[in-house]
């Protein structure tokens, strides 16, 4: 898996969830793989945006294109 810039990452949740939704839900949704964070507090606490995305995707079992 190549690495993920922030701006990417935002691409693939805004297509996942569409963009009125996915900034909501990185804000409120909590993710175990993450240390019980939001995808707002995991890349504020230095997460790589990469290791963020593969846990959503897993979450969100979204398909393999879009890992």
């Amino acid at each position: 898996m190549e690495p993920v810039r922030h701006t990417e990452f935002w691409d693939r949740l805004d297509h996942a969830l569409g963009r009125a939704s996915s900034r909501s839900w990185a804000d409120l949704f909590v993710i175990g793989e993450l240390g019980s964070r939001t995808v707002n507090e995991a890349l504020d606490a230095g997460i790589a945006p990469k290791e963020v995305w593969a846990a959503v995707w897993k979450v969100l079992e979204l398909p393999g294109n879009q890992r």
